[in-house]
């Protein structure tokens, strides 16, 4: 049973592609019509129009780099082991090698991570992008999905 988000592929592929490509596209549009401007006043206002695309740029590159880039592509629950694809790397982690879950709440992409208790082809946590809840007072709890996890590693656990 998928366990990851569909939408994980548009959030690590299409949104920071949107997100340099409307960049680019307002640098490529402003500073022609900047040099326009002045050549006809004499001033140089090319440096406001090129200050705030390059901050966005670098701010959405370490925000991408920081919560998106990392999320595997698809995690499936399959009983007692978890299957997890991120790029070319496929992994079994066993839910006993799962030492804790932590669930966000209150982000925009939620996330679910994964620590291993050893380190694996895609090192020693795995994050992935659980499936949306639409519901208001959801966000304010831990996603179902962790909380079926923490279940489940707790049962074994016990045994």
């Amino acid at each position: 049973m998928l366990i990851s988000s569909k939408m994980t592929f548009f959030y690590k592929r299409i949104f920071p592609a949107l997100w340099f490509g409307l960049l680019a596209f307002f640098v490529l549009i402003s500073v022609p019509t900047s040099f326009a401007i002045s050549a006809k006043s004499g001033t140089a206002p090319i440096f406001p129009f090129l200050l705030v695309p390059t901050f966005l740029a670098v701010f959405g590159y370490f925000l991408f780099r920081s919560l998106i880039f990392d999320l595997a592509d698809e995690v499936r629950d399959e009983g007692a082991v978890l299957t997890v694809r991120k790029d070319d790397i496929a992994e079994c982690i066993d839910l006993e090698d799962i030492i804790n879950v932590n669930s966000t709440i209150l982000m925009n992409p939620p996330r679910i991570t994964l620590t291993l208790r050893r380190s694996g082809a895609l090192g020693d946590s795995v994050s992935f992008m659980p499936p949306a809840r639409f519901a208001i007072a959801s966000a304010f709890r831990i996603h179902p999905v962790a909380e079926d996890l923490i279940r489940r590693i707790d049962a074994k656990r016990q045994r």
